[in-house]
């Protein structure tokens, strides 16, 4: 914690020299001390018995108060900061309905016995920890191009808790190696994260050519997997057959899973060829849930409430979301995160992007992104490769750097925490370097993009 606390308070220093925006005003100073004790009690949450949600919304909302009692008491026009939030509150509606559709779907699937059907076919088999440890790192890394980071790591951290529920030493090293995994197979692929979108949207590289960092994410998330493997227990989990009734997935559980899927093929297409947010085909997606369930319980009398799902998926994790993006938003509109980007003519830009993966774990990787796209340094192809590498990846090296970290921290609460991922923290940095190593060979030695 007193390197991140060093790590921001060296950010600040830099930015505040400028004397650009607000920086150096009392509502710029005030605003990020608050974010940084607000971020160090998401950081300490099992310390303080207190829900990372609260301080995060309280940040989120707080910030911008005192930008608006700023501006009123100094007779400044608050129409910049009324554009401002409206485009926030636009940007993060429609992760909050992403998010809200994908964690309703993963609720039905749990109470079809989906999961339950999937550990049970996975244990029944007599496969090890290390075995099932392995298995669900390679769906993750796999799955996630297709999905997107987040989805994937709900899903597999899901299948996770329900094949072991208590043994710490199997379940931390399996959430953490899902979230590498996630967010490592998110890299390659323009819609495998927020912001490989970003990249690809904003024509910084050809659709086809993300996938030259499929070497650099893969042997990255490899190495990390290989190191945790190591700390995994080599026994079985506890399976007798005498014992433990086989499960099977109730009625209308695989025409579930065939919306699920039939809902991120949407949620691509309003993307990538109509132009619509991808919550638009989310929400067509849960348009069709809802319409099966209606018509499992008029022809198969078979009770399906996605009502009720609805209101058991993890909305501290929603309003966590809410309150660090407006935070951030907060930050930026003060002029912090514009300020940042001029370290690329004094460092260069190899240097500023790999630098780039570390403060994204620290902040977020989506405004970063979106800081870097908006000053548009003069950077080749390799250079935006490289920045949309590191600022989905780096995410990995805290738990709750990157959305899939925060997902997997609402399923495994209490188990999988911002303390427990610090002490293998050290096998994520490898595989970050080790990456960051195979796309300097490949790109800057040996040209192969």
């Amino acid at each position: 914690m007193r390197i991140i606390l060093l790590l921001l308070a060296c950010f600040s220093t830099i930015w505040a020299s400028n004397g650009e925006d607000l920086t150096t005003t009392w509502v710029g100073i005030l605003s990020l001390i608050i974010f940084v004790v607000g971020y160090y009690m998401v950081a300490a949450e099992e310390n303080y018995h207190i829900n990372k949600a609260k301080p995060a919304l309280f940040m989120g909302t707080f910030i911008f108060l005192l930008i608006g009692i700023y501006n009123f008491s100094n007779g400044i026009d608050p129409s910049a900061l009324t554009h401002s939030v409206e485009h926030l509150i636009l940007e993060i509606s429609q992760i909050f309905f992403f998010l809200l559709v994908a964690m309703t779907y993963i609720e039905v699937l749990i109470e079809r016995q989906v999961f339950d059907t999937l550990k049970y076919n996975l244990v029944s088999k007599g496969y090890s920890y290390k075995k099932l440890f392995w298995l669900t790192g390679a769906l993750a890394f796999f799955i996630s191009p297709v999905a997107d980071n987040l989805t994937t790591a709900l899903i597999l951290s899901t299948v996770l808790v329900t094949i072991e529920k208590e043994n710490p030493r199997f379940l931390v090293p399996g959430a953490i190696n899902i979230v590498v995994a996630a967010n490592a197979g998110g890299a390659w692929s323009p819609f495998g994260d927020i912001t490989t979108l970003m990249t690809w949207m904003a024509e910084k590289a050809p659709f086809t050519d993300f996938f030259y960092l499929f070497p650099a994410s893969f042997l990255g998330w490899l190495v990390t997997a290989w190191l945790l493997s190591l700390y995994v227990p080599s026994d079985k989990p506890h399976f007798d057959v005498t014992t433990e009734p086989k499960v099977s997935v109730l009625m209308g559980g695989k025409v579930v899973i065939a919306l699920g899927v039939l809902t991120i093929v949407s949620a691509v297409l309003c993307q990538q060829l109509f132009k619509l947010p991808p919550m638009w085909g989310m929400l067509f997606g849960l348009s069709l849930l809802k319409l099966y369930s209606y018509r499992l319980k008029r022809k198969k009398g078979e009770e399906l409430n996605t009502f009720k799902m609805i209101g058991k998926i993890e909305h501290d994790t929603l309003l966590f979301f809410f309150g660090i993006l407006a935070a951030v938003g907060g930050l930026h509109f003060l002029g912090y995160l514009d300020l940042a980007v001029k370290l690329y003519d004094s460092a260069g830009p190899t240097v500023v992007n790999i630098g780039v993966g570390f403060l994204s774990a620290i902040v977020d990787n989506v405004p970063v992104m979106s800081a870097v796209l908006k000053a548009n340094p003069d950077m080749g192809m390799d250079q935006w490769l490289l920045v949309t590498m590191t600022a989905g990846i780096g995410g990995s090296l805290i738990s709750f750097g990157s959305a899939a970290g925060v997902g997997v921290m609402g399923k495994l609460r209490g188990i999988y925490t911002f303390g427990s991922h610090m002490k293998y923290a050290w096998t994520v940095l490898v595989g970050y370097l080790l990456s960051l190593i195979i796309w300097y060979v490949q790109f800057e030695m040996l040209d192969l993009y």
